[in-house]
């Protein structure tokens, strides 16, 4: 499944030897329903089970804010779109 981590060094760029950071996004839990379709208590078992993407914690904390990275929420999208259509074909 994908990290956050591996996620936001995918945002890295190059250029003359420093690393560019690209724009993240980090969007809340009713924005991944929205784009998702699923349940708030399917993403945390999906992400329990490590089958969506985890969380990045915003603060310290044990109540603290979370959110996910958009681009990994959208890459796993993709991911079960292109497993849906490889299992149809």
């Amino acid at each position: 499944m994908h990290t956050s981590e591996s996620s936001f060094h995918s945002q890295l760029e190059s250029k003359s030897g420093l690393a560019e950071i690209k724009p993240v996004r980090l969007i809340r839990l009713p924005e991944v329903r929205h784009l998702t379709g699923l349940s708030r208590t399917q993403i945390y078992r999906l992400e329990a089970r490590g089958d969506f993407v985890k969380r990045i914690k915003l603060g310290d904390g044990p109540a603290s804010a979370t959110a996910w990275l958009e681009t990994s929420v959208l890459q796993w999208i993709a991911d079960r779109i292109a497993a849906s259509q490889s299992a149809t074909a």
